[in-house]
């Protein structure tokens, strides 16, 4: 009996993504072709190398050109078919905006944020850093104009990031 259980988690696995990630892109109902349009969107993000919370975040906002995608034609390509895959469902675009609010974060932990304030604490004794980084993470999905300074990525560098856990 345990198993058939394992055996099945795959599957369940793989719907349980499916469905996520339509409620990342809006999507309410079911369509065969609704796993090729999120495979699309994360082969174009790949391909790019776009920022995953960035660019489900500048879609939740229906500012696609916040993302680095939007001048490619694939990208464009891709958004035309995810506002005709919109339509053909009941709901509406509030609603899909609304669901989309709901899962995917406005903001979330990054690393360089995470360590300039544990530097600020540790180095200079400043715990405000971390606290206004606290605040904005209390509530990920509230998309509040004090969480924009914290979407930012780092700056580029050409060594490989690493990060050490001091627990």
């Amino acid at each position: 009996m345990a198993q058939d259980e394992v055996t099945n988690f795959s599957e369940l696995y793989h719907c349980n993504w499916l469905a996520g990630m339509r409620a990342k892109l809006g999507i309410f109902n079911e369509e065969p072709e609704d796993e090729t349009l999120v495979e699309d969107l994360l082969s174009i993000m790949h391909k790019y190398r776009a920022d995953y919370t960035n660019t489900f975040r500048a879609l939740t906002l229906d500012k696609p050109e916040d993302t680095g995608l939007f001048d490619t034609t694939e990208f464009k390509q891709w958004h035309e078919q995810w506002q005709a895959r919109l339509g053909r469902q009941e709901e509406s675009k509030v609603s899909s905006q609304q669901l989309m609010r709901k899962s995917n974060p406005a903001v979330i932990p990054r690393n360089h944020r995470v360590e300039a304030a544990l530097e600020a604490a540790v180095k200079h004794g400043d715990y405000g850093v971390m606290e206004r980084l606290l605040i904005v993470l209390s509530n990920p999905y509230a998309y509040a104009k004090e969480q924009d300074e914290y979407t930012t990525l780092p700056e580029e560098s050409s060594r490989p990031y690493r990060t050490f856990c001091g627990t």
